[in-house]
């Protein structure tokens, strides 16, 4: 290992890092690991001798700590290989910076200049590499950029801006972010068409762009979500804001996910979606981190219960000690090219993308020697406007761009759009087995030249499964499984959807099958002693090899069997007996109170009495005024005026002849109140014949706990029955609905209000409410037989 001197105590006032700006020579001596001595040299000027001493100056963040101790130990590195500079030994400047600040950066950056650089090397934030990248193209100094993560979020690229005269000084040492051109690659081999995107708080979305737009021209349905630092906060939301159903569909939306978060913050995420449920075995998630460690890998598959598939990048290993310690006849510190030592773990990406940058420059530095081209070092002053920028700054840059190394990360070079696109990923993953969740393989690795190399595809069971004989149990339930016609002395014969899918996955994987029914009409519940009864028992008990119904899945019974996947959901609900019509001939009177139809009957002879009084006087008056003329012929009865009233209620009008302007006042607002009428019982007529189809006096568990003319029960050991013994004696449950319902149910041990199977409470009872519930389907509410019938289902 490396023991570094104190040099704080021989020059108090002069830092180690500052070593460019000491005022006179000084020796300093390093030890290595072989035990031999290094004497490093350092010139008497604050400027080196042209052609003699090259100078590297670094700009680093202050939480960065392990950046500075692999640029000295590339430093110190490069001074004991004589053949890469010609006996000639580097001099550093090293800048500490506080993390996103551009302008500490740029000042720091200028007072490097102004001692004299031949080239920069920063490993910064995004924001400092833009400022820095507008002051070293300004300058023209060449400037090698390490992007830094230091949150352990996944990287996403950092946006610098293009150069006004398109000559970019800034050269990026690390790849640019290819992790979406490797989850494209996985979901396409998957075959995932719909799938759900996790990202914290911290991430910068913009990232994902790109692969959102290839995704949507490859037509597959991406969701995205963010998820805040407060983990248990966001599940605890999910549950007090979706209903049964949605969340059923939210965790099917949960089968198929990728985790762009830190290592930590992916296992708390894993560790409460699957303390909440959300998460099953048959799920599929991918995490994706350029930066994540085989200690963090082990923690988030042991945490999870589904398939895990983990996306890292990695570096080359060579297993020889002597090729892998050795770069360019470049020797590297045992600390850094062996695994053995345990530092080589401890390191960030950035940090070895930083010690390659180093030696970069060293391999350019050496061919300008070589060429013997070597321009005189920059000493540039950024706060003059007159400052023109280094002479040499583009020679320098050509030189390192035309070069290429193989370094601890790989091979390195920037003939890419000046970047190192030299990058690989390796696939990791777990399988389907009885160790799930257990066994971490390597399942292919992707890089930027070849892309894939290797199967992502799931290895299947068919050729396992040929000529075998399975035990099947099941239970009776419409329509799912039934008994077809039996031929006399045959074994048993059954038909229904559960059994077509059986025989499907018969043909498919080539086994036989052998089916019985449980004995004792069970899907299965624990029991007191800790053992379980019904199908789950059957299984439990190694009885039979696969049980096939209509069973629900819960968390209870997914502890001790593997389910498939579920094929049919339903959320908790009421079913109640359909109350028979009454058939009423007076219904049509229903619309108005007796008193507005008593009103209506009184008004129509005494508007008639009004209108035969007014005609009377106006047949009077026409006889005066006619002398030796017949008047019209007008019949002036009390019946025949009652019947004209009467007929413009009812709109059918009458002929009649309103002469006088009193009997046209009269019957004018009679047709208008008539109109007034007709429209008002129209309208109610047809809300009191819907409002009577709609009404049912429970709608809600709340409705239903709260009447007590209803009795309701469910199946005994049933999902649905365990499911209200939870609830109702919670003693965390404030809604008292399901303590009240639980009651009922369980009234007398459940022998009083329930039933031991479905086909017992069609037999015995007549079922007036059901509650069912997600594919086991059902509770019951039973009433004693009354002679009625009653043809429903209820599944458990």
């Amino acid at each position: 290992m490396l023991v570094y001197p104190n040099y704080s105590s021989r020059f108090p006032e002069t830092p180690f890092r500052d070593v460019c700006a000491l005022p006179i020579a000084a020796d300093a001596i390093l030890l290595n690991s072989g035990g031999g001595a290094v004497k490093l040299q350092y010139s008497s000027h604050t400027r080196p001798t042209v052609g003699r001493v090259p100078w590297i100056c670094a700009i680093f963040e202050e939480n960065a700590v392990r950046d500075d101790q692999i640029f000295q130990l590339a430093i110190s590195d490069l001074s004991l290989s004589d053949d890469i500079l010609q006996s000639e030994k580097i001099t550093h400047s090293v800048k500490l910076i506080q993390p996103n600040n551009p302008f500490q950066a740029v000042q720091e950056a200028c007072e490097l200049m102004n001692q004299g650089i031949l080239a920069l090397v920063t490993s910064t934030g995004c924001a400092a590499a833009s400022a820095l990248q507008s002051l070293t193209d300004a300058m023209h100094i060449p400037h090698l950029f390490i992007q830094r993560n230091g949150d352990g979020a996944p990287r996403t690229a950092c946006q610098l801006n293009p150069s006004p005269d398109g000559e970019s000084y800034t050269l990026a040492a690390r790849p640019p972010v290819r992790i979406s051109d490797v989850l494209l690659t996985l979901v396409s081999e998957l075959h995932w068409q719909k799938f759900i995107i996790f990202y914290e708080s911290d991430y910068d979305i913009r990232g994902l762009q790109t692969f959102m737009d290839q995704a949507s021209r490859l037509g597959l349905d991406v969701s995205l979500q963010r998820v805040d630092r407060n983990v248990s906060r966001v599940f605890s939301d999910l549950f007090n804001t979706m209903r049964t159903e949605e969340l059923n569909r939210y965790r099917d939306t949960l089968r198929r996910a990728v985790l762009l978060m830190s290592p930590r913050g992916a296992q708390v995420f894993v560790h409460q979606a699957v303390e909440t449920n959300l998460a099953s075995k048959d799920s599929h998630w991918v995490y994706a981190n350029e930066e994540v460690s085989d200690a963090d890998i082990m923690e988030l598959v042991h945490s999870s219960l589904g398939r895990m598939t983990i996306i890292r990048q990695i570096f080359p290993l060579w297993r020889d000690t002597n090729v892998r310690c050795m770069r360019n006849n470049h020797r590297i510190s045992s600390l850094l090219c062996d695994p053995q030592e345990g530092y080589l773990q401890s390191l960030e990406v950035s940090n070895l993308y930083l010690y390659d940058s180093v030696l970069m420059l060293a391999n350019a530095f050496y061919r300008k020697l070589e060429d013997r081209k070597w321009h005189s070092m920059a000493s540039l002053n950024c706060m003059r406007k007159s400052t023109k920028p280094w002479n040499g700054g583009w020679s320098m840059l050509d030189t390192i761009q035309k070069g290429r190394i193989s370094g601890l990360t790989g091979l390195m070079d920037f003939r890419a759009e000046g970047s190192n696109s030299h990058v690989q990923f390796e696939i990791l993953g777990t399988s389907y087995s009885e160790t799930f969740g257990k066994d971490v393989k390597r399942l292919a690795t992707w890089d930027s030249t070849r892309g894939l190399n290797g199967s992502l595809k799931e290895n299947r069971i068919e050729s396992g499964m040929h000529g075998v004989t399975l035990k099947i149990v099941t239970l009776l339930e419409e329509p799912f499984v039934m008994v077809a016609e039996n031929i006399l002395g045959q074994p048993k014969r059954y038909k229904g959807f559960s059994i077509d899918v059986l025989d499907a996955l018969a043909k498919i994987l080539g086994f036989k099958y052998d089916i019985y029914q449980v004995g004792d009409g069970k899907y299965g519940s624990a029991l007191p002693n800790g053992s379980w009864n019904g199908m789950i028992g059957e299984l439990i008990g190694k009885r039979a090899d696969l049980a096939v119904s209509a069973i629900t899945i819960t968390p209870e019974r997914e502890s001790v069997v593997d389910f498939s996947k579920r094929y049919l959901d339903y959320s908790v609900g009421i079913l109640m007996h359909k109350s028979e019509e009454k058939i009423n001939i007076f219904s049509l009177l229903a619309p108005f109170d007796l008193a507005v139809w008593a009103c209506i009957a009184a008004a129509i002879p005494v508007v008639g009495i009004m209108i035969f009084l007014l005609r009377r006087i106006q047949a009077v008056r026409c006889q005066n005024n006619t002398a030796g003329h017949p008047p019209p012929t007008v019949s002036t009865s009390l019946q025949s005026a009652i019947w004209i009233v009467y007929g413009a209620f009812v709109q059918q009008g009458g002929d009649s002849i309103l002469g006088s302007v009193a009997l046209r006042i009269v019957m004018g607002s009679w047709w208008l109140f008539t109109l007034i009428v007709c429209s008002s019982y129209t309208a109610n007529l047809a809300a009191y014949l819907t409002v009577s189809r709609m009404d049912n006096a429970v709608r809600s568990f709340q409705d239903l706990s709260k009447q007590v003319d209803l009795v309701y029960g469910t199946v005994r050991d049933s999902a649905v029955y365990e499911y209200f013994r939870a609830k109702g004696t919670n003693p965390l449950e404030q809604d008292s609905t399901y303590a009240e319902l639980w009651k009922v149910i369980n009234k007398n041990n459940g022998f009083e209000n329930s039933v031991s199977s479905p086909s017992e409470g069609i037999k015995k009872f007549d079922w007036n409410v059901c509650m069912h519930n997600p594919v086991a389907l059902c509770v019951v509410h039973l009433n004693l037989l009354q002679g009625q019938s009653f043809s429903g289902r209820c599944r458990m």
